[in-house]
């Protein structure tokens, strides 16, 4: 034993003795040589979950989103009623086909590589009006996905008008040069007159549940009551959400920056670009809200010597931080709010009451406010009832409280229980919002409003317990989203105020429909224990006068109306 001890402890006194081997140095020449430029495809491939395809059954229901909101701002932008048809194939055990079909304008052939197979690619990234896509990212990265998981292509089939033919093509995404590649292209045989249809097959899961295709589309079809939407699920019957108003929503007209949203950077980068040949009018010609007398305002403010009449592409880095800070420090008004167009208090009513059977509906649409100079518009919404149970209510004729069902069912998938907590509907120009919701300012608005005064239980830092959805729709130019995926909203402090607002005034009707209710229970509580009794008075009386039983009858009859049409409300 004393040998092998001492065997052991030379080797480790041997290996702490060892030298590394001497590492070689490699020249500035040889390392440039592995340097090369990263496309933005083979980027979100190698990160595809930051644009939510983290997951087979998210995937799935991203690609879908991603088509549906395309299909919507093309119908809309054309002025066309739109009707889309969604539907989901099993191919095999793990991989699905994605099917997203609308009545839209169409893609011209020339556009549809680019809208398709090209990231960072689209008409609304620099464009100051309300929609749902923003980045050019989403489709696009759908069809990577289903590319990077299947090997199979996309395919596109589009028609522009009922004089053209429809043209089919089938598509992949070079992704290290962020391109198209296009198989094959035919013109073939359709049925529509004029729309796109996009099929992409990928691995995927699919499964019923509260983030589900099913519930994102019940939701789009909240928010957007002009939709007509066809969705068939794997070896399910079609299902069809009707319109129910036949109004597009209203154009938004695309406006300019806002003096107050544009840092040093990006005002440093207009200065150069700018076709102006004055400071003055450079201010007026670019921004919004600005007229001779606030630009004359802002460059006298600035303290670097500048005037009117200065050349905006000479202005040197010293002179742009001094004319920032000035237009920073300038009373601007706020900028227009036609860029944007909230879903209104009547349609938010009618697209709850559509979809969502409830006792009790309130909307309430906020004025515009602003956030680092981009408009915005809060419009919030509540469903109230009781599923399951037993309600109350007041018979108009005869004064009567009488016991009647509720009219929510308890297999219904947007409302809770009455012990659960409130059901969330979050969206962001008319775009239902799934995933996220802790690190939402939406949420976030909810949890930090004080429902215990409208007459509801809630938890510290949870939301209320009540059989109820709470609809919360921001609407602006530029949503701030949290990350690529667009399922969250960062919280600004102007946000979460107008959100809190707008929560606080559909808070207090439902707070008086919440006590009306309380008091008629207690009512009903206070008269079933009258009834009860009056049946005994009746014989008592009976005994006392010497009262037939004809006249007892009646005696009780009279007692029991006198006592429903004595109702205090």
């Amino acid at each position: 034993m004393a040998s092998e001890k001492t065997l052991f402890e030379e080797d480790i006194a041997n290996q702490k003795n060892e030298k590394p081997a001497p590492k070689r140095r490699r020249t500035a020449d040889e390392m440039a040589t592995k340097q090369r430029e990263i496309s933005v495809s083979e980027f979100f491939t190698k990160n595809r979950h930051l644009l939510g395809f983290d997951s087979p059954l998210k995937s799935l229901l991203t690609a879908v989103k991603e088509a549906v909101d395309n299909s919507l701002d093309a119908c809309e932008e054309a002025g066309i009623l739109p009707e889309l048809l969604v539907e989901i194939q099993q191919v095999n055990e793990k991989h699905y086909r994605m099917i997203v079909e609308d009545n839209g304008p169409g893609v011209v052939k020339e556009q549809i590589g680019k809208i398709f197979g090209k990231l960072l690619y689209g008409s609304k990234f620099h464009k100051l009006s309300q929609s749902r896509g923003q980045q050019g990212i989403g489709i696009s990265a759908a069809g990577m996905y289903g590319q990077l998981t299947t090997g199979k292509p996309v395919r596109i089939v589009s028609r522009t008008s009922a004089r053209k033919k429809p043209i089919e093509i089938f598509m992949g995404i070079d992704t290290a040069k962020n391109k198209p590649e296009i198989h094959s292209e035919e013109n073939i045989e359709w049925d529509k007159k004029h729309g796109t249809r996009i099929e992409i097959e990928m691995e995927a899961k699919h499964q019923k549940g509260v983030r589900s295709i099913d519930m994102y589309l019940k939701q789009t079809a909240i928010a957007n009551p002009h939709l007509t939407l066809h969705y068939i699920a794997p070896g399910e019957e079609k299902i069809t959400y009707e319109r129910n108003v036949r109004v597009l929503p209203p154009e938004t007209e695309e406006i300019k920056p806002h003096p107050h949203g544009v840092e040093l950077g990006r005002l440093i980068a207009m200065l150069k670009n700018t076709n102006c040949r004055s400071l003055s009018g450079f201010l007026q010609e670019e921004f919004c809200r600005v007229g001779p007398k606030v630009a004359k305002n802002i460059i006298s403010g600035a303290a670097a010597g500048l005037t009117e009449k200065s050349y905006p592409t000479r202005i040197a880095r010293g002179a742009a931080s001094s004319l920032h800070d000035s237009i920073q420090a300038a009373k601007i008004s706020s900028p227009p709010t036609t860029c944007i167009a909230p879903i209104g208090e009547e349609l938010i009513l009618k697209g709850l009451k559509k979809e969502i059977e409830a006792d009790f509906y309130v909307a309430a649409t906020r004025p515009a406010s602003v956030y680092r100079g981009n408009p915005f518009l809060i419009e919030a919404g509540i469903a109230y009832g009781k599923p399951g149970g037993v309600g109350l209510e007041v018979e108009e004729e005869s004064g009567r409280i009488k016991k009647r069902k509720s009219k929510v069912d308890v297999t219904q998938d947007l409302v809770g229980a009455g012990d659960d907590p409130a059901r969330l509907l979050r969206f962001a120009n008319r775009v239902p919002l799934q995933y996220q919701q802790s690190a939402c300012a939406i949420n976030k608005g909810i949890i930090g409003t004080n429902w215990k005064s409208y007459g509801l239980t809630q938890p510290r830092g949870s939301l209320p317990i009540a059989p109820m959805v709470i609809f919360v729709h921001i609407a602006s130019v530029w949503v701030p989203f949290t990350s690529e995926s667009k399922e969250a909203i960062a919280s600004y402090d102007e946000i979460l105020k107008e959100i809190k607002l707008a929560l606080r005034e559909c808070g207090r009707k439902l707070g008086i429909h919440i006590r009306k209710g309380k008091r008629i229970k207690r009512e009903f509580d206070k008269r079933s224990h009258i009834e009860k009794y009056i049946p005994h008075i009746g014989v008592a009386l009976q005994d006392i006068l010497d009262l037939t039983n004809d006249d007892r009858d009646n005696t009780v009859e009279t007692l029991e109306d006198v006592l429903h049409k004595s109702r205090k409300f």
